[in-house]
């Protein structure tokens, strides 16, 4: 396990370590760091410099993170529960197809939405004409930018939580089903009684995880709108990346990336408490 461990070590445990410290300097690749008096003053400026947009940034995360994590395990959990009751070669080809997003490029998949997004010759924009609707500025607009955004992930399947639920809703003993057949109970009663409850574990794996994912979106944002939209689609993560290697304010990037572990973090923590499970089969 050393190999690993000393990676580990050396490309995360190490650069989080120093990031906190750094969160608490003033810091230059240069002359290194110093210390501020107060000891906090980054935390402070995080919040109240460039117009209070980490604020902002916050709140489009938050609302980014609800939505897609919402759509995505449902999504998820519709599509596993149709694959189930196939062959297995039919569900080997589905599962197989709908995981071929996850070995996608995030930079690929953002090309091909703002392509699609195009306000001029987009495709989203040519299907509106042919029902006669006007051209939507899908990008450019603030009022919607964000809304787009999360649009077009929520249309990308989830393709990690169609195989997880998938497997997992193979490893239910089929002696349940049967059970509840005996006593009269329909498919709709079967899924919600004893598929969901027993797939429950997974569930929480896969919103952690989603949820990780939608705090750190940064790539398909960066690609889809590199100017920000007014500020309409900033995130934190952006805020990180524009402080720490566009104006090389590492201290207050750093108290950045501290309130996102710490909100990741906290989320976390309420997901394990409301969903975790005790049941073994």
């Amino acid at each position: 396990m050393l190999p690993s461990m000393l990676t580990f070590s050396i490309f995360v445990l190490f650069p989080v370590v120093w990031s906190l410290i750094i969160s608490f300097q003033t810091y230059n690749i240069r002359r290194g760091g110093v210390w501020l008096t107060p000891i906090y003053k980054n935390y402070v400026d995080a919040f109240t410099t460039q117009s209070g947009v980490f604020v902002t940034a916050i709140n489009n995360t938050l609302l980014y993170t609800v939505i897609t994590v919402t759509c995505n395990i449902f999504i998820a959990l519709m599509l596993a529960s149709l694959i189930q009751p196939l062959g297995r070669r039919l569900q080997t080809f589905f599962r197989a197809a709908y995981y071929l997003p996850a070995v996608t490029s995030a930079v690929i998949i953002g090309m091909q939405w703002r392509w699609i997004y195009n306000a001029q010759w987009g495709f989203a924009n040519y299907l509106l004409s042919l029902v006669g609707a006007e051209p939507v500025r899908w990008l450019s607009d603030p009022d919607i930018a964000l809304r787009s955004i999360i649009v077009s992930t929520i249309l990308t399947v989830p393709a990690t939580g169609v195989v997880l639920f998938s497997a997992a809703m193979g490893s239910v003993p089929t002696e349940y089903y049967e059970a509840a057949e005996l006593d009269g109970a329909g498919a709709l009663r079967k899924w919600w009684h004893i598929t969901l409850p027993l797939i429950k574990s997974t569930t929480l794996y896969l919103v952690v995880l989603y949820t990780i994912a939608s705090f750190e979106v940064f790539e398909k944002i960066y690609i889809m709108v590199p100017s920000g939209v007014a500020n309409s689609t900033q995130t934190i993560v952006a805020q990180i990346y524009q402080n720490g290697f566009t104006q090389f304010n590492y201290g207050v990037a750093s108290a950045q990336a501290v309130v996102l572990f710490l909100m990741i973090a906290t989320v976390a923590v309420f997901q394990f408490r409301f969903l975790r499970s005790d049941v073994e089969y």
